[in-house]
């Protein structure tokens, strides 16, 4: 029996790999696991469907030109708006929202997601900050005058970092976002009151719901101050809620991260290139370990004295260096934080040479500057020095007969004693000879000793200055208790 052979097939051709299509900067940060997850469950492209769905859209770079160059991470701002739409009056009573809303933003927020997905940096632009709109206002009058193109603009100009997106927020979703994760665990090391927001909460740990969460991030301000500890009420939230969100494994639960979004995306509104991924990265897509260590918070430092403006009221400056150290590292995609989370290490810059105080003022002081040595050019030196500190010099040094002359003399009449006295403050190591009859020229013969002048000024001592007041850099487990 013939048995037919079978005719071998030639081996198909080994398949191409297809080259993918660059991925958005914005779904790569969402991460592996959250994406992975999402899309397994068969419901990945409904949720985030519906969550782009839930976005109201607003234009908020409208018109905007000669706008900073980008950074190599992405750049948020983040406002919540005194808006009270949605809440019930017994909400509003209970809430203590009393009166109209301000048509302002409470809270201004710069974050800043690292290009490689690790980091948030979380910046608070303090809402009393001096600012041209054009004309001169407050920050947090922005939005309500010019809405979030201004807003934008703005802070863009203030602080030179381009803003990639724009979300705002309310009082409502803030609180059924929080109310829809269970509440929130803050913990104080002292009983917390405020009359004013009918804060009241003992000390050790406590579940904050969504009214109680609202009441803590508006406590601590005090009209015409410095507002420092409600910024760091909201820092303490947001970082407690980074970590509850990573305890309840929110992106595990495409079910609850669905119901969480219908709460949080409901009043929110966004820029129309904003997607709901973008947002994700932002509030949970970190890699490398999503949690608390992921984030890290800082104010804008302000000066301790509050800028009085015509027309406006108390306003804050910023303190120029200290505002240009945080957002060079906004732009550059630095840390704000040291390796440990607390605040960079960095040398404390020397002091500048204080003039010492004189009775009289060297600009009614006049002298006459003799080369006493035989190094050239001496004699002139040491008068242009004089001048430049205030002294009245003749303008012509000459020379003494001798040129062996090893230590520095002045030279006055007892009558002018207080004069010499203050030429002695310049001169700290130059030896004092009464001359009767010399008159009221002062002379200084320079020796070998000479060792430059020390500045001098009369009149009363300045008033110290106040350092720059704001919350140091702190990574968020850092900061949780209070």
């Amino acid at each position: 029996m013939t048995v037919a052979r079978r005719r071998q097939q030639p081996a198909p051709a080994p398949r191409r790999p297809r080259k993918r299509p660059p991925v958005r900067r914005g779904m790569r940060v969402l991460g592996a696991v959250s994406l992975g997850i999402l899309t397994a469950s068969g419901i990945g492209h409904a949720v985030l469907g519906h969550m782009d769905d839930r976005l109201t859209r607003v234009d908020a770079f409208a018109g905007m030109k000669n706008r900073p160059t980008p950074t190599k991470g992405t750049n948020f701002l983040l406002v919540g708006t005194d808006v009270r739409r949605g809440l019930t009056k017994a909400q509003r009573t209970g809430l203590r929202l009393g009166g109209e809303p301000c048509d302002c933003t409470d809270t201004m927020l710069l974050a800043h997601l690292s290009r490689d997905g690790r980091r948030v940096s979380v910046v608070a632009l303090p809402r009393d900050s001096y600012a041209e709109l054009p004309r001169a206002g407050k920050l947090q009058w922005a939005w309500g005058v010019g809405g979030p193109a201004l807003a934008v603009s703005t802070v863009e100009k203030m602080t030179g970092v381009k803003v990639d997106h724009y979300a705002e927020f309310d009082f409502g979703s803030f609180m059924r976002t929080v109310d829809h994760i269970g509440g929130v665990d803050l913990c104080f090391a002292q009983p917390l009151r405020d009359a004013a927001t009918g804060l009241d909460l003992p000390a050790g740990t406590v579940r904050a719901d969504g009214g109680t969460a609202l009441r803590y991030v508006r406590s601590g301000h005090i009209p015409g101050g410095l507002d420092l500890q409600r910024m760091q009420n909201q820092q303490r939230f947001l970082a407690a809620l980074v970590r509850r969100v990573s305890d309840i494994g929110l992106l595990q639960n495409p079910v609850k991260l669905d119901q969480v979004a219908k709460a949080a995306l409901g009043s929110v509104r966004a820029d129309r290139q904003t997607k709901p991924d973008d947002l994700i990265a932002l509030a949970t897509g970190l890699r490398g370990g999503f949690g608390a260590r992921s984030v890290e918070f800082a104010t804008v430092p302000v000066d301790a004295t509050p800028f009085r403006v015509q027309g406006v009221g108390s306003t804050l400056r910023w303190d120029a260096k200290g505002a240009k150290r945080i957002f060079d590292a906004l732009r550059e995609d630095r840390p704000l934080t040291g390796p440990d989370g607390g605040p960079p290490v960095t040398p404390s810059p020397s002091a500048p040479e204080q003039p010492e105080r004189v009775e009289v003022p060297p600009k009614s002081i006049r002298v006459q500057v003799n080369n006493g040595t035989t190094i050239n050019g001496l004699g002139a030196r040491v008068d242009k020095e004089l001048r430049r500190v205030g002294f009245r010099t003749t303008g012509t040094p000459g020379n003494t007969i001798r040129h062996d002359a090893e230590y520095t003399v002045i030279h006055y009449d007892p009558g002018w004693d207080r004069s010499a006295e203050a030429l002695a403050t310049a001169l700290p190591y130059a030896k004092m000879r009464s001359v009767p009859g010399l008159g009221s020229t002062l002379r200084v013969t320079v020796g070998a000793d000479y060792d430059g002048v020390t500045p001098v000024r009369a009149g009363e001592p300045d008033p110290p200055v106040a350092p720059p007041v704001g919350l140091p850099p702190l990574r968020g487990d850092r900061i949780l208790c209070g």
